[in-house]
């Protein structure tokens, strides 16, 4: 049922959205402990926090990419999923697996839904090379399962630079082998310094050709959330590369709604609705967090000719989408590109 992928079908939308009585209900079960065990605390609360964001209506990066897994896992697919610290995550966002306290006893929500498919989570060690090498063998040999690879921050990929090179990025076109791995990269300069910094998004770039891999620099829970099932709701499969911020993982402005998550797909680009089209004169593209920098900034100067449109898949480059946009910006004479990356890294060579 997988066939190789045609231009057209790169960018044709794929069934990504939950109706919503199964979304909420499969929402309050991963958000519930059970009674009768001694959790600590730290984890009673976040799980009290997942279940006031059900209620508010306000889901975090955390609520939407497990919210993926676990509607992929109801849906009969299994996830598995490896890397150095992946079952908490490097920036305690996941919880994925829960400790007890006093206790070797380990709880995952997600195993806990009575869905048909599994989570199968791997705190792996520091052998990028070894377990990347694993997880695109696992990937090739279940194509109807989702395989996650996460660098514990997104430059550590360079220790598996290899299987990068001669499977990641050519594999489709050297052996005619396809392949959905998944691979998320943390990125964002926080100052975190050398190698915590930068996922070498210029280097990605420079593999891309022949649509041989998804470059993706999301900035919403949901997006990513489509982006996620995606991956296995389409009848080819290619790499998914996913630049995954820090910064948005418990920023306020960082959250999405249940429509967003029950209807619509993926969106390689969101345009921005805030500014009159006929009133603006400057059009900024960005991808990534440096979006919601650059509302800061707008609101704070009270700029109202300016729109920020976000690029939020690189690679295959979605050259009519953007060009549909553009085009209701007939009185906009100024256009940027912005990046936090320095000039001759990130994404601005490439566009």
């Amino acid at each position: 049922g997988i066939k190789r992928a045609t231009d057209e079908d790169i960018f044709t939308p794929a069934k990504t959205a939950v109706d919503k009585k199964t979304f909420l209900s499969i929402a309050e079960k991963i958000s519930t402990l059970p009674d009768g065990k001694n959790f600590f605390n730290k984890s009673k609360k976040l799980f009290e926090d997942r279940k006031n964001m059900i209620k508010e209506d306000k889901y975090d990066w955390a609520m939407g990419e497990l919210m993926a897994y676990a509607t992929l896992m109801n849906e009969g697919h299994h996830v598995r999923f490896s890397g150095q610290d992946v079952e908490r995550g490097t920036f305690s966002h996941r919880h994925a697996v829960v400790k007890i306290e006093d206790s070797e006893e380990e709880y995952t929500p997600l195993n806990n839904i009575g869905s048909k498919g599994e989570l199968k989570i791997f705190n792996s060690h520091l052998s990028e090379y070894a377990v990347l090498g694993f997880e695109y063998g696992y990937a090739m040999a279940a194509p109807s399962a989702l395989t996650i690879w996460e660098a514990q921050f997104g430059d550590f990929f360079n220790g598996a630079q290899i299987v990068v090179d001669q499977y990641i990025s050519s594999a489709e076109y050297k052996w005619r082998r396809m392949n959905g791995l998944v691979l998320l990269l943390p990125h964002g300069y926080e100052g975190q310094g050398p190698e915590h910094s930068s996922a070498r998004l210029e280097r990605w770039l420079q593999m891309c050709a022949e649509n041989n891999m998804q470059i993706l620099n999301t900035t919403t829970p949901a997006n990513q959330y489509h982006a996620l099932r995606r991956q296995l709701k389409r009848d080819f499969r290619k790499p998914l590369i996913c630049f995954t911020p820090k910064k948005l993982l418990r920023y306020p402005a960082c959250v999405s709604k249940l429509e967003d998550f029950t209807s619509g797909s993926f969106q390689e680009i969101i345009d921005d609705n805030s500014v009159k089209a006929q009133d603006v004169k400057r059009i900024y593209l960005c991808s990534g967090k440096i979006y919601y920098e650059l509302i800061e900034r707008k609101e704070q100067v009270q700029n109202t000719d300016s729109v920020f449109i976000r690029i939020e898949q690189l690679y295959p480059f979605p050259h009519k989408q953007l060009e549909a946009i553009l085009a209701k910006y007939k009185n906009a004479h100024s256009f940027y590109w912005v990046q936090e990356e320095p000039e001759d890294m990130g994404a601005w060579t490439f566009i």
